[in-house]
């Protein structure tokens, strides 16, 4: 029969509780970061840094936003928008330096609107359509800011401009229509 120390008890102890944690560790982004996955085990959900702080796909921590370029702020902020983390999108989106990337106010535009600020999400649309008046993502967003204003004309335009741009069979154009249409969870 083999014999246990109280050492080697303990010893096997922490082993044990560092190989249970160490896949949560790997996780939760680290790095002083904070923050963890999107949740529900979704590997495509994006990870939430805390405030200040932006997810390095290269280092895969949370660093602090400036060490990444607006490429990179961009598409982080551009998923948490999408996954209805919008205060964190426009922490991230903040940090991008280029302040004329009709993208990027896109998605500030798209995150005020989804938080309430519908007046100041669709004056950022507009910022965004004076630099790139053929953005079909910023058209289908402001259409659908204008339908929940209330304003049919308005979006009924936005949706004549999409199909000019990219035709009716575009997911823009389709989105936007589903919206007239009352689709369930358009909004």
């Amino acid at each position: 029969m083999i014999q246990f120390s109280r050492t080697m008890l303990h010893a096997g102890l922490i082993v044990f509780a560092v190989a249970i944690a160490a896949p949560a560790f790997a996780a939760s982004s680290g790095g002083g970061g904070g923050g963890g996955g999107g949740g529900g085990g979704d590997p495509n959900a994006p990870v939430v840094c805390r405030e200040g702080y932006a997810y390095s796909k290269e280092k895969k921590i949370c660093v602090p936003k400036g060490e990444l370029d607006d490429a990179m702020l961009f598409e982080q902020g551009n998923a948490l928008a999408l996954a209805g983390h919008y205060e964190r999108a426009l922490d991230v989106l903040g940090a991008v330096r280029n302040r004329r990337d009709a993208n990027v106010l896109t998605m500030i535009g798209y995150s005020k609107r989804k938080m309430g600020a519908l007046e100041e999400g669709i004056a950022i649309y507009h910022e965004a359509l004076a630099i790139d008046p053929d953005n079909v993502n910023t058209r289908e967003y402001l259409g659908e800011g204008y339908l929940t204003a209330g304003r049919i004309d308005l979006a009924e335009a936005e949706l004549n401009a999409i199909g000019q741009i990219c035709g009716h069979a575009c997911i823009q154009y389709r989105t936007l229509e589903k919206a007239f249409a009352g689709a369930p969870g358009w909004n």
